[in-house]
């Protein structure tokens, strides 16, 4: 049957014998792709009277939305917190190489720094597509410096601010600009920061709660004034006390504005939280659950000294610490690793596990109708996964991007 070439001229790609990740389910039918969409093969067929150009015989692999890694510090030796003058090359070498663990989509992430070193990061990161030449860039991550001294982990404390009068300005002023930044993470019981959140929330910018020794009520009030994310669940706030369960009272809190979901990012490392909170956490809120890295330039290298923003830290093995304690530094597992271990630990389902590193950044960035699925008319960012949850191969605007390389196996 000839093509309609009436609606496009764009070839039309068919993948076959494979699993889709559509509806929270995985469902056995072929994907079709045309100009970096997803097609709705009924209206091909019977609209333009349309078939495919490609047949690719995907044997049997699940095809699964591409992962969005909503906090990424950097990797391979780039660390998005140092102010260098090829910063653009650091930052398109790990958005090419984050493809291999079926990264498609990314939030560059900046923890605490003088405001020198946003003043000069910042207007060198723009939000653009991705394709063969790496990743896409959804807008920065700032993680700090409006965050608690108690609570700082591995965030330097000389760089650490507090809101003064006339708060947003001073938000403002220290970051230099807000055009590309895509989530601010601060600490919501420091004075004034309702304003920020307000101001933020305004401007479309997501707020994320962490770095923080808030109590429940107090993020309560944050979350009725606009903030939806928590920065790495259980790490950097106070512990879950049964008489007031701090920020991690959230994921069952009844005082949610109706029609608002919190969501969480959780490091599902092994490292970062034990397999018992990862559950806790799962069991009491599914839908909120956001896996992240929050990898660190020392991720893909090997053991050593790496550097994290102003800080030195040393890798051992999966743990990262500030040299010289025992203070976690962020993360060096890949993406692809933490959603097995989130499966593995949780015992959830694949298409579970899968959704957590898609669907749920995607809504808690709000762009689910684009990115995050595989719904027709969406982004045809797609991974192609084996039974084990090992990538394959990468797709970005319907383009094989990377493919593993079976050659040498």
């Amino acid at each position: 049957m000839p093509s309609n070439k009436s609606v496009s001229d764009a070839p039309i790609v068919q993948f076959t014998n494979c699993r889709i990740l559509r509806d929270h389910q995985l469902q056995r039918e072929d994907l079709w792709v045309r100009e970096g969409k997803i097609l709705n093969p009924e209206k091909l067929f019977f609209d333009e009277k349309g078939s495919a150009d490609v047949q690719l015989d995907c044997k049997d692999s699940i095809i699964a939305p591409g992962f969005i890694d909503v906090q990424i510090n950097g990797g391979f030796g780039v660390d998005f917190s140092l102010a260098t003058d090829d910063f653009k090359s650091g930052i398109d070498l790990v958005s090419r190489k984050i493809l291999s663990h079926g990264v498609t989509s990314f939030c560059p992430t900046l923890v605490t720094s003088p405001p020198s070193v946003y003043h000069q990061v910042l207007p060198q990161i723009s939000v653009r597509n991705g394709g063969a030449h790496g990743a896409g860039i959804l807008g920065a991550h700032l993680e700090g410096p409006f965050i608690s001294k108690e609570k700082k982990g591995a965030h330097p404390e000389h760089c650490l601010r507090t809101f003064e009068a006339g708060a947003f300005q001073d938000l403002l002023a220290t970051y230099g600009s807000l055009d590309c930044v895509q989530i601010v993470t601060l600490a919501p019981e420091m004075r004034r920061s309702s304003e920020v959140i307000r101001e933020l929330t305004k401007r479309g910018i997501c707020v994320s709660l962490g770095h923080s020794v808030a109590n429940l009520s107090q993020a309560e009030e944050a979350v009725q004034h606009g903030a939806t994310f928590i920065t790495h669940l259980f790490n950097a706030m106070l512990p879950f006390h049964h008489r007031d369960p701090g920020i991690v009272g959230l994921l069952t809190s009844d005082k949610i504005p109706a029609g608002r979901r919190v969501f969480y990012g959780m490091i599902s490392d092994g490292i970062h939280t034990n397999p018992a909170a990862l559950r806790i956490a799962h069991r009491a809120h599914p839908k909120g659950l956001v896996l992240v890295t929050d990898a660190i330039a020392g991720m893909g290298l090997a053991p050593g000294r790496h550097t994290l923003g102003q800080q030195v830290v040393e890798i051992d093995g999966l743990n990262t610490y500030i040299a010289g304690t025992k203070t976690l530094s962020g993360s060096v597992a890949t993406m692809d690793t933490c959603v097995r271990h989130f499966q593995e630990a949780t015992g959830c389902s694949v298409e579970t596990a899968l959704e957590a590193a898609s669907l749920h950044p995607a809504q808690l960035l709000g762009i689910e109708h684009k990115k995050g699925t595989l719904n027709y008319d969406s982004d045809a960012d797609f991974l192609m996964l084996n039974d084990s949850l090992y990538v394959q191969a990468t797709y970005i605007a319907g383009e094989e991007v990377w493919r593993q390389d079976v050659s040498g196996m």
